[in-house]
């Protein structure tokens, strides 16, 4: 059984706006593509640097699951956006 995952969108750059809400829960069997077009979605934006935890790019076919695993705490997954490349 896949559980549901919580994650936590801070942007650090204030061109792109901030989402009026930033924790939202997500299927682990999903892709991180899923994170990624949700967040193009909400920010009207065709182009978006993604992260995790301030610290590299994952591949958009990668398990919500998996980096949670590997990289969530206090049971969140951090992902970070910005509108130029800003790490890894």
């Amino acid at each position: 059984m896949i559980k549901t995952m919580t994650y936590l969108l801070p942007c650090y750059i204030t061109e792109l706006g901030v989402l009026s809400k930033n924790i939202f829960q997500i299927s682990g069997s999903d892709k991180f593509s899923k994170v990624i077009e949700f967040l193009r979605r909400q920010l009207h934006r065709d182009t978006l640097f993604v992260y995790i935890n301030s610290a590299f790019s994952p591949n958009p076919d990668e398990l919500v699951i998996d980096l949670y695993n590997n990289f969530g705490f206090d049971g969140k997954l951090v992902v970070n956006y910005a509108s130029s490349m800003a790490w890894g």
